[in-house]
């Protein structure tokens, strides 16, 4: 590609709702898209549109030096995060990072925009960033001599005070009951958000991500890969509930998945391996994005285990959980590193075993891995609290 072309002033893009702003097909209704071609937002350098594959009628190329920056002006109906995906080509050998500044303030420092394989294969980064009420500037200022990325479009999905449903996937961990005294966090959640959001709680216990899914048609037999054999690929009622077209998941919903515990069985049905981990939770992310929904992926809540006056980690799939974040940008709340912080701040350890009295015994229902409905509740905040500092989309329905 041609060293970028300076220009003493500045090309403007359409962002305004009469000049290419147009609302993203198949996203939620909030999702707004900002088109790069012309004012009042800027580019530094030139508009362009001698690479097929872009949206409208072009796109931004930027001069390559560091600042060297493109601005989009959005309005946002109402304040709180919003999510913003930022389409863009970068057919270098090299990452483009930029800054990415809110209303002039970084958001998200040296953000990566990394080698697309060619200037006509665009792909979609998606961020979170906070929005205040009516236009707001998100700015893209990049970091090394390199330049931007070509920038094709930003889509905004803004917070709105309408109604969403916000769908539970997972285990016992998060399960409104799994026995008399077993709590999951996932029934205390409705606390801690506003009315206009309802929760619908389809975590079961003793489920691994695949149990979930296919139900009895996980059976007790191992393929050569070592994966359990599915006598039926027809997902259980819970999920084709949540896929129905009429009354599961649409536009402007949430679903928080947390597996990774019976998971990590070396026996079947309850056993899944790595690669199917990452596979099925992906199938499970990109299904609620096909329906304009908000995929959220939770790491699973951490067991009690102490080495001497210190709780510390012990639950798998954490890793892997990351990697179906990176792989379809959803973000991710590590609900595992948070649990047993809390568990080392509220001095749990050392545990003599007894949970039937005590602090952890008000915490934990019979075992290591279970809670009282306090400790859900306790749970329950860390993850409305993970929401809030990450400023997912979600906040704007906390209390």
């Amino acid at each position: 590609m041609s060293l970028r072309r300076r220009l003493s002033a500045a090309v403007a893009l359409t962002v305004a709702a009469a000049a290419g702003v147009v609302m993203a097909a198949g996203a939620a209704a909030a999702a707004t898209r900002y088109e790069a071609e012309s004012a009042p937002a800027t580019c530094d350098g030139v508009i362009e549109s001698n690479h097929t594959g872009f949206s409208g009628s072009g796109f931004c190329n930027a001069n390559n030096a560091a600042g060297a920056a493109a601005q989009f002006t959005v309005t946002a109906p109402a304040a709180g995060a919003a999510t913003v995906n930022i389409r863009y080509a970068n057919g270098g050998t090299a990452g483009r990072p930029a800054d990415v500044l809110v209303n002039g303030a970084v958001a998200h420092a040296a953000s990566a925009f990394d080698p697309t394989g060619a200037w006509t294969t665009w792909v979609t980064k998606t961020l979170t960033v906070s929005l205040n009420v009516g236009d707001n500037t998100i700015r893209l200022n990049p970091t090394t001599a390199n330049g931007l990325a070509n920038l094709d479009y930003l889509e905004v999905d803004a917070p709105t005070s309408g109604k969403i449903t916000v769908w539970l996937a997972g285990d016992s961990t998060v399960a409104s009951n799994s026995g008399s005294n077993v709590v999951g966090w996932g029934r205390e959640l409705g606390n801690y958000l506003t009315t206009d959001a309802t929760v619908v709680n389809n975590a079961v216990g003793g489920r691994s991500v695949q149990t979930w899914l296919y139900e009895s048609a996980v059976t007790s037999t191992k393929n050569s890969a070592g994966e359990c054999v599915l006598s039926s690929t027809a997902y259980a009622a819970r999920w084709q509930a949540m896929l129905n077209a009429s009354t599961g998941m649409k536009a402007g919903d949430y679903l928080v998945i947390q597996f990774g515990i019976n998971d990590s069985s070396s026996t079947c049905p309850r056993h899944v391996g790595t690669t199917r981990y990452r596979e099925l939770l992906t199938a499970m992310v990109r299904a609620a994005q096909q329906r304009g929904a908000h995929p959220v992926l939770v790491t699973p809540a951490a067991a009690l285990t102490c080495s001497g006056s210190t709780a510390t980690p012990n639950r798998g799939f954490v890793t892997e959980t990351f990697d179906v974040s990176t792989a379809t940008g959803t973000p991710v709340i590590d609900l595992h590193k948070l649990s047993y912080t809390l568990y080392n701040s509220l001095r749990f350890c050392p545990f003599n075993g007894d949970y039937s009295s005590g602090p952890v015994g008000a915490f934990f229902a019979n075992d290591h891995t279970h809670f009282e409905a306090a400790g859900a509740r306790q749970i329950a905040g860390l993850v409305t609290k993970a929401v809030r500092d990450q400023q997912l989309a979600l906040s704007a329905y906390l209390r």
